[in-house]
């Protein structure tokens, strides 16, 4: 028995050693494999849009004059809300987690576009500041276009 424990300890021990790189190895193309499959539905989602985003809050579009937005769930984008650009009237940015407070100019990170027009009040979530007011002013430029 002295044999075997002293002969075959060690390389048990590099193998154990070597098992949580193997674990965390998996877990990452698992999880890269994930991310391709929600990328690729996203193209296939947003094919034909004048306007697209895909980040950490969502997906949103724009086609056909008509903005919608979309949480990946489950395997699939599902769709959050619709807005016709047509009736746009205002355009805010809005903070993320602090009620009705508005982003002021320096502000970055997490926010919402608050879209108002038509009797209606929708937030479509951004997860990149700078990005959300890029598109405030494409959003604002085709709404007076399409008028």
């Amino acid at each position: 028995m002295a044999f075997w424990t002293a002969t075959f300890d060690p390389p048990m021990i590099h193998g154990l050693l070597w098992f949580p790189l193997l674990l965390a190895f998996v877990l990452l193309t698992a999880l890269g494999w994930l991310e391709r499959r929600r990328q690729n539905l996203f193209r296939d989602w947003a094919a034909g849009s004048e306007l697209s985003k895909l980040d950490g809050s969502g997906a949103a579009r724009l086609k056909n004059g008509i903005l919608s937005w979309s949480s990946f769930e489950a395997g699939r984008f599902q769709e959050q809300g619709t807005f016709e650009i047509t009736k746009l009237e205002l355009l805010e940015l809005m903070s993320l987690t602090s009620g009705e407070a508005p982003l002021t100019q320096e502000s970055q990170g997490r926010c919402r576009l608050r879209l108002i027009g038509n009797g209606q009040e929708m937030d479509v979530p951004f997860a990149d500041a700078e990005r959300a007011r890029r598109w405030i002013d494409q959003l604002m430029a085709r709404s007076r276009c399409d008028l």
